[in-house]
């Protein structure tokens, strides 16, 4: 009788696993650099990553790739957070916010139109990460972090 009107009296757990988001680097330039190491570790087989180079007339990530295609098929994700983990380049997070519902199966096959965040509505993603993590990834002798 409350939720959805009052949502705020039930805030998600700190660990909960809601949509994912694919995160931008502060220039706006997409952090995901296509290396499709989040399908490869999805056990659910959700994740459909399509690379493609960048040109000098188009770039959309730092790097020489980027992911030209990106979708998640909400049907069969688990929300286990291992695409998250598997990421090189911190790209995909998965956030707080609550999944919609819908009654077409097509609407639960999310693209880059849907993941890619918004440069005015950042998360925080540090936000979940243990300390242990955040000491981790500021290793920069390591050549993933760099």
């Amino acid at each position: 009788e409350e939720y959805p009107e009052e949502k705020e009296k039930y805030p998600p757990q700190p660990r909960y696993h809601g949509r994912h988001q694919l995160n931008r680097h502060p220039d706006g330039l997409e952090k995901c650099i296509g290396c499709e190491l989040c399908a490869w570790a999805c056990p659910a087989d959700a994740i459909f990553v399509e690379g493609a180079p960048n040109t000098e007339e188009e770039r959309f990530s730092p790097g020489e790739r980027y992911g030209r295609v990106y979708q998640i098929n909400y049907l069969r994700c688990i929300f286990c957070g291992l695409c998250e983990e598997a990421c090189p380049k911190e790209a995909i997070f998965l956030t707080d916010r609550i999944l919609p519902t819908d009654y077409s199966r097509n609407d639960f096959i999310f693209g880059k139109d849907k993941l890619v965040e918004t440069v005015d509505n950042r998360i925080d993603v540090t936000k979940r990460q243990t300390p242990e993590v955040i000491e981790f990834k500021q290793q920069k002798k390591l050549s993933h972090n760099r």
